[in-house]
């Protein structure tokens, strides 16, 4: 009898931890459309963008991954980096006004679906870099930076120190700096010069995410116990 009561609580238990171990996020694995991309948020949530904040960290990572294997040469993070933008910039305009309507969000994950494919054929071609030349160790180091401050963003949209409005202005900012990764080596180089332009901006991105961050403000509008006006 004991057996069998501890074989029911075993069969319970395992059906209950099935939904949170399909929502698993496997963003270090690389397959087509959706890969890696955990939902951390219900989509239908109107006023959270962090699945598509998380996202954006999720695909920054895999490049990063890519270029640090050889698997994406400079040129080809590049030109990622181009796609990203373009993700960035439709997420500051949509979100500018507060709110992320199911159609904004359908259309930002339909692009985000679209870069992930991109990624995963760029980094499965037959073009290899070399992850210890000097470009790629530049853009190595920039795309990390990316990372970071996706992440930062993200976890700000997620836990309530960011508004959406707050989100949008930094999303900006990132469209602003994958584009110059894009400029910066899309002929496959990127010169000593050209990072310390791109650090340089992606300094100011940090500082304002910063900013933001702790100026009292969170996604209701209600300032925080102990926080700046």
């Amino acid at each position: 009898m004991k057996l069998k009561k501890f074989l029911m609580v075993t069969a319970v238990a395992l059906t209950l931890s099935a939904p949170a171990m399909a929502q698993t996020d496997t963003s270090t694995t690389d397959t087509p459309a959706v890969a890696g991309d955990a939902t951390t948020e219900p989509a239908t949530h109107p006023h959270n963008a962090a699945t598509e904040t998380q996202r954006d960290v999720n695909q920054q990572e895999r490049i990063e991954q890519g270029l640090d294997s050889g698997a994406l040469t400079t040129r080809e993070a590049a030109k990622l980096e181009k796609g990203e933008s373009r993700i960035d910039a439709v997420e500051a305009r949509d979100m500018k006004d507060g709110t992320l309507s199911a159609k904004d969000r359908a259309q930002i994950q339909h692009l985000q679906n679209q870069e992930s494919k991109t990624i995963y054929g760029q980094k499965h071609d037959a073009q290899l870099g070399n992850p210890n030349s000097a470009s790629s160790q530049r853009m190595q180091a920039d795309v990390q930076r990316d990372v970071n401050q996706e992440q930062r963003i993200h976890n700000g949209v997620a836990n309530g120190t960011l508004t959406n409005h707050e989100a949008a202005r930094l999303e900006g900012g990132e469209a602003h700096n994958d584009r110059s990764q894009w400029r910066a080596g899309r002929n496959g180089r990127i010169s000593a010069l050209g990072q310390h332009r791109l650090q340089r901006q992606e300094n100011q991105t940090s500082r304002a995410t910063w900013r933001k961050k702790h100026n009292g403000r969170n996604r209701r509008g209600i300032a925080r116990p102990g926080a700046a006006g």
